[in-house]
């Protein structure tokens, strides 16, 4: 039997994993956490239960990547809740939200209300969308690397593709700006903020056609979900797949090293640390669920191929996460408070840095907060390089400012006091790097620019034989859905 090792058990490699045992490979994963899922998983204090990264799911629909997964698998996807709104995003110095709706009439009867003449750069995004969405049902490879690749591609192309190919290389800029749109600057700031969120990038510099996808995947037929009890579930759901095809979870390994042998990955140096020994692991192939950033760390430097190394080491720095994890009592939320809100404070602030937060909270009886109780995740892009750059003290400094600082902007919309407030807890680029071994605590991937996009983006299939990369490095980039998708591909590649 075929024997793979998979570095991480993150949702792209517990996918890879699961879908490899169920095809018939011994496959082995090995992660250094406590708890598999990665980005997506959770952790609990004081009852409360709190999603670490990822707050909502795509692809649980007919069709959808997770649900064609878990078909395959043979196992039932979880108990999830329609987002409805999918978000309700507050501009600066706005009571009332844009609440982004998941029928798409309601939603265009709310954007029309919001963003008076924007309809025709609306239409142009939802005609994209839906070519582009059937394009990536018929499971292309891109970018391709050889042959198999490129026909997996041409497989997929029929001539209404064609209708994206002036678009290829415009960003969602160059769209605002082709439809008269480009000094209207609430519509403009209302985009950075929705894309820094999915494509680590704003409207300036967001390829148009994952924008296309990325700004209507959350109406019907497709939608994010809200999962229940946890985002946990996902990765269990994964895990018990895996093991019921003869697959194993090592759990506590550190991968240190990937061994090769005439150019050709061939195994990895695991360290186990609850013992401290270290073993040498030989596999047919390695996939790496790791941003590309961290592929230098585990291989011999001489072994990446010049312009591979080149590449990455001019991919544009993604940026971290500063989360705050709050576990309240109830009465802290406002009635008919969304499950996801999105708050600007200032235009004239960065999409990130506290001036911007991404806010989950969650709903009674959903398995994260006792009765009564709440919690509120609060997320905010960060600047990596600030969080290393310090010593322990200012470290410390640093971060007590970032949790008073978004504890305050919290307090315009919920009621926090030191009554309410049950537990509090936050996250940086540090904390992320010691629990998932992101290379200094980087999220969500390459940005989506046009340079990194579809064709131009990081493929599964490294230049070193044997070597694969999974997750929000490759195409089409971050979310469980994204990386879900680069572990079929990664499979199907495999297997061909």
């Amino acid at each position: 039997m075929t024997r793979i090792i998979v570095i991480g058990a993150g949702i792209g490699g517990l996918t890879a994993g699961a879908l490899l045992a169920r095809r018939g490979y011994d496959v082995r994963i090995y992660d250094q956490a406590l708890v598999a899922g990665g980005c997506a998983s959770t952790f609990r204090r004081k009852g409360f239960t709190f999603d670490v990264g990822a707050t909502q799911v795509a692809g649980l629909e007919p069709g959808g990547i997770h649900h064609r997964i878990f078909e395959e698998l043979g196992v039932e996807l979880p108990d999830s809740t329609p987002c409805d709104p999918a978000c309700a995003v507050f501009l600066p110095g706005e009571t009332s939200p844009i609440s982004l709706w998941r029928d798409p009439d309601r939603w265009r009867a709310e954007r029309q209300k919001q963003f008076p003449s924007s309809e025709p750069f609306w239409e142009l995004l939802q005609k994209l969308f839906a070519v582009s969405w059937e394009f990536q049902s018929r499971d292309p490879v891109l970018p391709p690397r050889n042959g198999w690749d490129l026909w997996q591609l041409v497989a997929a192309l029929r001539p209404e593709t064609m209708i994206t190919v002036p678009f290829a290389l415009m960003t969602v800029g160059d769209a605002l700006r082709l439809y008269g749109l480009g000094n209207d600057r609430r519509l403009q700031t209302f985009l950075d903020i929705q894309l820094k969120l999915y494509s680590q990038v704003g409207a300036d510099e967001t390829a148009l056609l994952y924008a296309a996808t990325a700004l209507a995947v959350s109406q019907a037929p497709q939608g994010l979900s809200h999962l229940e009890p946890s985002m946990q579930v996902l990765s269990d759901r994964l895990e018990s797949a895996l093991i019921k095809y003869g697959g194993k979870l090592h759990l506590r390994h550190t991968v240190e090293k990937i061994i090769t042998e005439n150019g050709k990955a061939t195994g990895v140096v695991v360290r186990n640390q609850k013992t401290g020994e270290v073993t040498t692991e030989i596999a047919a192939h390695i996939v790496a669920n790791v941003p590309i950033q961290n592929l230098p760390g585990l291989l011999d430097r001489e072994i990446i191929p010049g312009l591979y190394k080149l590449r990455i080491d001019k991919l544009p720095q993604p940026s971290g996460a500063f989360v705050l994890y709050l576990g309240v009592d109830r009465s802290a939320i406002p009635d008919h408070c969304p499950p996801h809100l999105q708050f600007l404070y200032d235009y004239d602030g960065p999409v990130g840095e506290n001036n911007s937060l991404f806010v989950s909270v969650s709903k009674p009886g959903d398995g994260r907060a006792p009765e009564g109780k709440a919690t509120i995740i609060a997320s905010s892009f960060t600047d990596v390089g600030a969080w290393w750059r310090c010593d322990e003290e200012k470290y410390g400094q640093l971060k007590e400012k970032y949790t008073k600082g978004a504890i305050k902007r919290l307090s315009s919309y919920f009621h926090l006091t030191p009554e309410t407030i049950i537990h509090q807890e936050a996250a940086t680029p540090r904390t992320f790097a010691h629990f998932t071994g992101r290379d200094k605590g980087i999220v969500g991937g390459v940005g989506q620019r046009v340079s990194t996009f579809g064709p131009f983006g990081v493929a599964t299939r490294t230049p070193i034989p044997g070597l694969w990369l999974v997750g929000d490095s490759t195409h089409p980039g971050e979310g469980t859905a994204g990386v879900s998708y680069s572990a079929l591909t990664v499979v199907r590649q495999i297997n061909s």
